[in-house]
């Protein structure tokens, strides 16, 4: 009986000290390496802005200097592509008028409430195989959000990405002539990562995965435009597949618009 008593009394004693652990603790799991702390912010889901007095940035980029002319391609080594598919020519650099499409423009840093900031998960992105190239040829999406790659041609097509942040896997699946569209998601954040179709190499194009919703790639007119933002100080950045990144700090009024020009030139 006092030995019963003896155990009644130690579980009471050590359940008296677990509820006296504070939620700030952290709690260390021996033997594996990992540390599980309890967030003292909020996760990026329960961040809430005044939609009223959100601002934006906008801005367009620049071109200064000349490029070659875009090279044809030989796509005979595939009778579908090179039959059915008309003209195709390399899109490194697509500037018209002096503007630069294609690049993509993202908040790098800012404010942390910004930075944390969610927000409803939104449509898959499409990235299409038409005309036996990849289209758009530069697509961006919020980390967590997917990417649905269709083929619209009548030849199979492959689809390899190449990450390099740590965490991220590559992705390399075919899908067969109009074959069905396949969904993958993208969970961490990564600049221009490379897509390639392993059966036609002059076939790439790049998918962008950003930290938070404050993003944009450019269009044919070399134009952007980024809502929803907080006021603060950010640090933008512009990032071209071959000329890389520039950055540049903008700060953002309350129902303000913010102008952020960037120029480009072959190096």
């Amino acid at each position: 009986m006092r030995r019963i008593c003896g155990w009644l009394m130690a579980a009471a004693i050590a359940a008296a000290g677990l509820s006296g652990c504070k939620p700030s603790d952290a709690v260390k799991h021996s033997g594996d390496g990992n540390t599980a702390t309890v967030p003292t912010t909020p996760p990026a889901s329960t961040v809430q802005f005044d939609k009223a007095t959100l601002g934006m940035v906008t801005g367009t980029i620049r071109f200064v200097g000349k490029t070659a002319e875009p090279v044809k391609i030989d796509m005979s080594m595939d009778p579908v592509c090179s039959m059915t598919a008309g003209d195709n020519f390399a899109e490194q650099y697509a500037v018209k008028g002096g503007k630069l499409g294609n690049v993509y423009v993202y908040i790098k840093s800012g404010p942390p409430a910004a930075m944390l900031a969610g927000g409803p998960t939104p449509a898959p992105v499409v990235l299409d195989q038409v005309g036996c190239k990849y289209v758009p040829h530069v697509i961006a999406v919020v980390r967590g959000g997917s990417v649905e790659f269709r083929n619209s041609d009548s030849t199979m097509h492959n689809i390899h990405t190449m990450p390099t942040v740590v965490g991220s896997q590559p992705i390399d699946i075919s899908q067969g002539p109009k074959g069905a569209p396949q969904v993958k998601q993208f969970n961490q954040p990564e600049v221009m990562i490379p897509v390639r179709c392993n059966n036609h190499p002059w076939m790439n194009a790049f998918i962008n995965v950003s930290a938070t919703p404050f993003f944009a790639v450019t269009d044919a007119d070399g134009h952007f435009g980024i809502t929803g933002l907080p006021a603060g100080t950010y640090t933008l950045a512009a990032v071209h597949e071959k000329l890389g990144e520039q950055t540049m700090t903008v700060t953002v009024e309350p129902k303000g618009t913010t102008k952020a020009d960037f120029s480009f030139s072959v190096k």
